[in-house]
């Protein structure tokens, strides 16, 4: 993790899907983990994330896939079709600049949850944290 993009962040919670960080300039960052993890684990941490974004008034993420596995097809449904609608209503989740796996299948599953997400939400897709944390800074 670029340790100038984490020194600007405050951990919020973590458990075996990854931890989350609150950026002080005004984002999510969700550092995932290159754990096996569970559909309850992977619901709970994104659980913690639309809370965060409800307590902060944050209107974006950085999802900073590194060794993340690929997603199953039920997390990839549950993601795009339940968790992105409600950020979106809840909390006017608008923004998320994902970094970039090194796995090919896991960014078909990234591409996967992309594709079928509701059209108000921005995806953008970096191979650098650095990228990501500009056009995130460059969005207001």
């Amino acid at each position: 993790m670029n340790t100038l993009i984490q020194a600007r962040g405050t951990q919020f919670y973590q458990n075996e899907a990854g931890r989350l960080l609150y950026n002080t300039i005004g984002y999510m960052h969700l550092a995932w983990s290159a754990e096996r993890i569970t559909q309850m684990a992977l619901e709970a941490f994104y659980e913690q994330v639309l809370l965060l974004l409800l307590r902060t008034g944050a209107t974006k993420i950085l999802s900073e896939h590194g060794g993340r596995r690929p997603l199953s097809a039920e997390a990839q449904q549950w993601i795009a079709t339940n968790w992105v609608p409600r950020a979106i209503a809840e909390a006017n989740f608008a923004y998320c600049a994902i970094v970039e796996g090194d796995d090919p299948i896991h960014r078909l599953s990234t591409q996967s949850v992309i594709s079928i997400s509701p059209a108000q939400l921005t995806y953008k897709r970096f191979s650098l944290m650095s990228e990501a944390d500009a056009w995130l800074q460059s969005l207001g």
